[in-house]
């Protein structure tokens, strides 16, 4: 039978060797780092012979007396019940007592078995049974701790390779796909537009060689760096802590294991981790929170997320501000502001681009109808997947998909955005409705918008993340859903007049242009169906056609008028001919992507790529600056895209656009400001009016009591109040500009 093996040493070695001397540069010694890593400040001397004799009369040890150095404010009965091993230097000890919430505990060292470690001004040392290899802080707690320990390759979460490591140690985190073919290398500060490119680009070797360079280079390969404890952050009762970085201001109580991890924490926020909580080989961002038997492995937590109630996170990055509980999420890369609350909700191999929402009974993902775990999710941003629903993959939605309850036995693609998926298993076919959100739900559109700008907490803003649902990635989702209505009108029609005909996808085009423009009757007679949505045999049927095609043009206008007003706003234009003279000589719409969040034009992401390749940007920090200058730039390359597609949604030049035309496409603007409001209130009115909703009250003072009253929502307020601003601006716009 195998057995342990266990490996002897002296007791006069403990303490001493951290590093091997293969390791150990010429010249140097076995604390070179540590003297590097030391910014306290501190001055350090010996002990004299009283300090050292009340140390022993304290009961505390030491294998070499001239190996403890203190500051000169050290206070010897401040250190009772120790053992010492090692050089051990020890700041400022005054006869304090540090609170922090409940907690209270005297300055000094107790009870604990030290090794080699530096400790700033004023901590607070107790029970901890071993604590090896760490530079501590001032004013840091650290109470009930069984194992704080540091290894002379301890990497802190980074997938790096130490001195005289194998490449099969190496961390990596298998984002997207459960086979590894999407895998990147983790380390501390990766925004989601870095794992998004690396995960992405599979088939450009030279890329991806330069994100692994840019990675080896961010890191020193050299032994026996010591993890760090920050200022006043504070430790209790807890497990088993190896190879963690710990920033400063942290809260740590109740873990079981943390390893190989960083846990960044300080003045850009605040990071917790509570009860029962086993966190291994992962990067933790400032401000997180995880707390209530978690388990997370080989992961990445953006700045501002949060991990509760025995969620278990493994092989995933999960976004700024994004919030998951409870549920199961495997393998997958999450943009920022991502919900999932629910225990029996499941996630894997996804990409989920932003903004998303997961319901319970969820299972996302499933690889049992593929023959290798290969399989793949991807989800534009908006995504809100209802009550049990159960996807398959490979499957894909566009952004601001709702998929309402139901097993969806194949694959879907569903490339049309804001719409409501059903499953019609009475009549075995596919239901798709357009533009759901703005007919039935305007009000959850609308504050989703608004409350992920009120909860990105981010102080440091590398990234511009777009939060507003009319942008220039869904803007061309709805230009390329109105080409797909045109086309399956035009073909329903056609097959309903000649069965046995195969009609060309441009005769199918130009006809449903005709019918969806001026024939609202005969469009709702039809039965719209449409290709390849679904991987099956039975329909999908495409319904309120008609409505949404007339939305989707509406709201095109909107968002270019919108960028159209803001343009002449912020201008000191006289007249409209000074407004057509600034306006850009060629509009063109161009494509976008969605990059962790931040939305950049192809072409942008292009240059990026081909700087990266040709050695322009020769770090994370490089392309990092790459994104921040882009995001400088967003709000004119948005209006330009804005103008562009206000331009081809109304087949006009805009530089050559008259009085009546630009009043027409404000007064329109306007129009639909109206009913957006209006749908914002009606769509919350809904719950005040429904007999099911109102029958757990007995009156309305009890229901408002429980409710708040419909006409004091503050949010519904707050839009009203938008609505007549607008008004007003547009009123000023015309009157300075002489429109009709």
């Amino acid at each position: 039978m195998p057995q342990n093996i266990i490996k002897k040493t002296p007791v006069a070695a403990l303490g001493y060797n951290f590093i091997g001397k293969e390791y150990i540069p010429k010249g140097k010694d076995e604390y070179y780092l540590r003297e590097m890593q030391d910014r306290s400040g501190i001055s350090y001397r010996h002990l004299t012979a009283y300090e050292t004799e009340a140390l022993v009369r304290n009961r505390n040890t030491s294998d070499d007396w001239s190996k403890i150095l203190v500051s000169d404010a050290f206070n010897p009965e401040l250190v009772k019940n120790c053992n010492f091993f090692g050089l051990v230097r020890i700041g400022k000890l005054e006869p304090l007592c540090l609170g922090f919430s409940d907690l209270k505990s005297p300055v000094g060292l107790y009870n604990s078995t030290i090794i080699s470690c530096d400790f700033g001004d004023n901590v607070v040392i107790d029970n901890v049974n071993y604590l090896s290899h760490y530079i501590i802080g001032n004013e840091v707690i650290i109470v009930n701790v069984n194992e704080l320990v540091t290894t002379n390759h301890a990497k802190f979460g980074n997938g790096i390779l130490k001195e005289g490591e194998n490449e099969n140690v190496r961390i990596w985190m298998e984002v997207c796909n459960e086979n590894g073919g999407r895998r990147v290398i983790p380390f501390n500060g990766m925004l989601p537009g870095d794992a998004y490119l690396w995960s992405k680009y599979r088939d450009d070797d030279a890329l991806l060689k330069k994100f692994q360079d840019f990675t080896e280079l961010k890191f020193n390969k050299k032994r026996g760096y010591y993890g760090k404890v920050g200022h006043r952050t504070v430790i209790k009762n807890c497990a088993i802590i190896k190879d963690v970085w710990i920033g400063n201001d942290a809260y740590i109580k109740g873990a079981n294991k943390l390893k190989n991890l960083t846990i960044n924490s300080g003045e850009e926020g605040r990071s917790q981790i509570g009860e029962g909580c086993e966190l291994v080989n992962g990067i933790i961002g400032y401000g997180c929170r995880i707390f209530y038997g978690v388990k997370a492995v080989r992961f990445i937590m953006a700045p501002h997320s949060q991990l509760k109630y025995g969620a278990r996170l493994i092989n995933s990055y999960l976004g700024n501000n994004a919030t998951i509980s409870c549920c199961e999420v495997l393998n997958s890369l999450i943009f920022p502001a991502h919900e999932q609350h629910h225990n029996n909700s499941f996630l894997c191999a996804a990409l989920i681009m932003g903004q998303s929402n997961i319901a319970a009974g969820a299972t996302l993902g499933s690889n049992h109808n593929s023959r290798s775990n290969d399989g793949e999710m991807i989800a534009g941003r908006g995504f809100w997947p209802g009550l049990c629903v159960s996807l398959k993959h490979n499957s894909k939605f566009a952004s601001y998909t709702i998929i309402a309850k139901g097993d969806y036995m194949a694959e879907l693609n569903i490339p049309i955005p804001f719409s409501l998926v059903s499953n019609d298993t009475t009549h075995d076919r596919l239901i798709v409705m357009p533009g759901y959100w703005f007919f039935h739900n305007m009000y959850a559109l609308e504050r989703n918008s608004t409350k992920y700008v009120d909860r990105d907490k981010r102080t440091e803003r590398i990234q511009y993340f777009e939060y507003d649902y009319l942008a220039p990635d869904t803007i061309n989702e709805l230009f390329h859903a109105i080409q797909l209505l045109e086309e399956f009108t035009g073909r329903a029609w056609l097959k309903k007049q000649s069965p046995s005909k195969k009609h060309s996808p441009a005769a199918c085009l130009a006809k449903g242009k005709e019918l969806l423009n001026d024939k609202k009757n005969i469009v709702d007679e039809l039965e719209i169906t449409a290709d390849d949505f679904e991987n099956a045999k039975r329909k999908t049927v495409l319904i309120k056609a008609w409505q949404s095609y007339s939305l989707f043009k509406e709201l095109i206008n909107y968002y270019g008028a919108l960028q159209f007003l803001d343009f002449m706003q912020k201008k000191s234009f006289r007249s409209l001919g000074d407004v057509t003279k600034a306006l850009p000589g060629k509009l063109q719409r161009d494509e976008w992507l969605n990059i962790g969040g931040q939305l950049m034009p192809t072409s942008v992401v292009n240059t990026l790529k081909e700087k990266i390749k040709t050695g322009k940007i020769k770090s994370w920090d490089g392309v990092h600056a790459f994104y921040e200058a882009a995001g400088k730039k967003y709000t004119e390359q948005k209006l330009k895209h804005a103008l562009a597609s206000l331009a081809e949604i109304n087949n006009i030049n805009l530089k050559k656009a008259d009085k009546k035309t630009i009043a027409s496409l404000f007064n329109n603007a306007v129009t639909t400001k109206e009913w957006m409001a209006k749908g914002i209130y009606h769509s919350r009115e809904k719950d005040y009016t429904n007999k099911f909703r109102k029958m757990a009250y007995d009156t309305n003072k009890e229901m408002n009591a429980v409710m708040g009253e419909l006409d004091n929502n503050t949010f519904i307020q707050q839009q009203l109040g938008g609505l007549q601003k607008f008004k007003q601006e547009v009123a000023l716009c015309r009157k300075k500009l002489k429109l009709k």
